[in-house]
């Protein structure tokens, strides 16, 4: 995607909750140096962490699709291909035995379901670059939960660096234009997701 100009958004860090400690941390050493710094916010204070950072094009990266090919763009596909439709985009990453992102996924479903059309929610499984489950795993926590929008697995831990992901789950918020508006670490509750989201809509 093309640069644009810079400007200033919100950065904001939630708490996971009461999934403290080793809940979301890798079992064994994984991309040490990654996994260094993954997951630092899962066990921090409750709260949001007030930042600014520029916002930029949102890079690319390549992914295969679990379910929802048509909107991904097919099977075998790239990031850059969910803004066709030119609508903001939800970019959440998550891992089938990570408890935050199962905590927060059916909130996530609800909020697609009620801006179907207007908002594309796309989730992308970093599990096996996280030692937090495989794609079996992920396949599985997505029939468990009834997930239906468009999920897929990273085809390697590229993206974790390019968006700085630093806890499990982490969320983007893009504009139309694939524009970087907002980015969350760790667990967001319903509410936070809802206000999110309608201050994405409410921009474009």
């Amino acid at each position: 995607m093309d640069q644009v100009p810079s400007r200033r958004l919100a950065t904001r860090g939630t708490s996971a909750g009461p999934f403290r400690g080793s809940a979301c941390r890798p079992s064994t050493p994984v991309a040490l140096v990654l996994v260094a710094l993954l997951l630092a916010a899962c066990g921090g204070p409750s709260g949001r962490v007030a930042g600014t950072i520029d916002a930029v094009a949102a890079p690319d990266f390549p992914l295969v699709a679990y379910q929802g090919e048509a909107a991904l763009g097919g099977r075998e596909t790239r990031f850059a291909r969910a803004f066709a439709g030119g609508r903001p985009v939800v970019l959440n990453f998550w891992a089938g035995r990570c408890p935050p992102c199962r905590a927060e996924m059916p909130a996530f479903q609800r909020v697609a379901d009620e801006y179907d059309g207007r908002v594309l929610f796309v989730g992308v499984d970093v599990g096996s670059f996280t030692a937090l489950g495989t794609h079996q795993d992920a396949r599985a926590l997505l029939a468990d939960l009834g997930i239906r929008y468009p999920a897929g697995y990273a085809v390697d831990a590229t993206p974790l660096k390019l968006y700085g992901v630093t806890s499990m789950p982490s969320t983007v918020f893009l504009d139309g234009q694939g524009r970087i508006a907002e980015r969350t670490s760790g667990l967001l509750t319903e509410g936070q997701l809802r206000a999110a989201v309608a201050q994405l809509v409410g921009g474009e």
